[in-house]
């Protein structure tokens, strides 16, 4: 029989269940987040009665995955709610709540410090001291129209859950701050409760620099037999020049330690080719940008028998068919004004926002049901998408985070 603890903190209470260390938290009398408490509201102002703003709830909790159930709705007025968690990573969009329904859902998300073991740590750069991905805390998100949620529900994910780590750079990256995006914060969305996301991309990264930072240390730290290991390198791989670099050298050698490193741990590698970059030629078709780089990884990849995601030409049919000038709206292209403190425009042709980094992932998702079939099994059953016909991005829904950055990221 499990047994209940009722934990009465600064007159509010905890749910626990001392068997399985699971923690139910009432968002109606959660305080702010402390160091005493280890868990209430975070980052913004605690929301008021009936309020429409987006709010952050935070738990402190070890590495690891977790399964987390929300109870979507309110006593006291209807709802569109949105979850994300962490680093802007999307689990549920847009959900509705007539006022006094109720509607629990469940997803897995990974918790992880940079902490390796005894006195090593990932070398993170400075702006990604300020990342949410690299804390000691499990952060929820709850956007949209109007966020409502009645209580959370933590504990830890079951060991049969199969972990997916991304290694890659900005194209990769869960990025914390409105507009930027990325596929691998999307992806989460499109997996069901047997699957956990952990993406270790990072902005400038190539794949010796991820190795030398130790990234990919702490990444094989966690994983175990059945997990797998994807990398989407070759942006900025490209530009390292001198003796021995170059995409069947350097590049090669890195992408190979990754391989073995994986299947040393029973772990199943694959190889995703990198993006395209919005770059067009005058006869209106995509021009290739990464010199051999994607072409290397299709050679390791039929050489090491590891299953490969060509995004490279999945993006090049993907930008093409949105044509020239539409394929701006899947990038950071925004006039000057449109985000706080932006005083000149933003064109990047590199960059994802929101729409581009969703549109992206559904390729990935496609890619996944050729090539690692096992693991598709796992994706929940959403239309099939054909690159050469995007989404309409005035389809697409967004509600903006409530933080905001002008710098670009790292790379190009």
């Amino acid at each position: 029989m499990k047994k209940y603890l009722w934990i009465p903190l600064l007159g509010l209470g905890v749910s626990a269940t001392a068997q399985t260390g699971t923690k139910t938290y009432l968002l109606d009398e959660a305080p702010r987040y402390s160091e005493e408490t280890g868990y209430g509201y975070d980052l913004v102002e605690t929301p008021a009665k009936d309020s429409k703003s987006p709010f952050f709830f935070s738990v402190r909790v070890p590495d690891g995955n977790y399964k987390v159930t929300v109870r979507l709705g309110s006593r006291k007025q209807a709802g569109i709610t949105t979850v994300r968690a962490e680093s802007r990573r999307l689990f549920i969009e847009s959900v509705p709540t007539k006022k006094k329904e109720f509607i629990e859902r469940t997803f897995i998300v990974n918790k992880r410090n940079t902490h390796i073991d005894g006195n090593e740590y990932v070398r993170i750069k400075p702006r990604e001291k300020r990342k949410l991905n690299w804390d000691d805390k499990l952060t929820l998100e709850f956007n949209g129209s109007v966020p409502v949620c009645e209580s959370i529900t933590i504990e830890p994910a079951d060991t049969t859950v199969t972990t997916v780590f991304l290694c890659g750079n900005s194209t990769v990256v869960d990025q914390d701050n409105e507009p930027w995006a990325s596929w691998g914060q999307m992806i989460p969305y499109f997996f069901d409760t047997n699957v956990c996301i952990a993406n270790y991309a990072e902005s400038g990264e190539s794949a010796n620099t991820f190795i030398a930072a130790g990234r990919l240390k702490k990444a094989l730290s966690q994983m175990k037999k059945g997990d797998y290991l994807f990398m989407e390198f070759g942006h900025n791989d490209q530009k390292q020049k001198g003796p021995g670099k170059g995409a069947y050298y350097s590049f090669m050698t890195s992408l190979k330690t990754f391989i073995d490193e994986a299947r040393l741990r029973g772990a199943h590698p694959v190889l995703v080719t990198p993006t395209q970059r919005r770059s067009f030629g005058p006869d209106g078709h995509i021009r290739d940008t990464h010199e051999d780089y994607p072409e290397a990884m299709r050679w390791l990849a039929e050489k090491e028998n590891v299953p490969l995601i060509d995004l490279n030409e999945m993006t090049r049919t993907l930008y093409e068919a949105m044509g020239v000038e539409p394929s701006k709206r899947a990038f950071v292209h925004y006039p000057a004004g449109s985000y706080p403190g932006q005083t000149q425009d933003f064109a990047d042709n590199t960059h994802f926002n929101p729409y581009g980094a969703y549109e992206i992932a559904r390729c990935i998702v496609e890619g996944l049901k050729t090539q690692v079939p096992d693991l598709a099994r796992h994706l929940k059953p959403f239309p099939t998408f054909d690159p050469a016909h995007p989404d309409n991005p005035d389809n697409f829904h967004w509600d903006d985070s409530p933080f905001t950055e002008i710098e670009k990221p790292d790379g190009n």
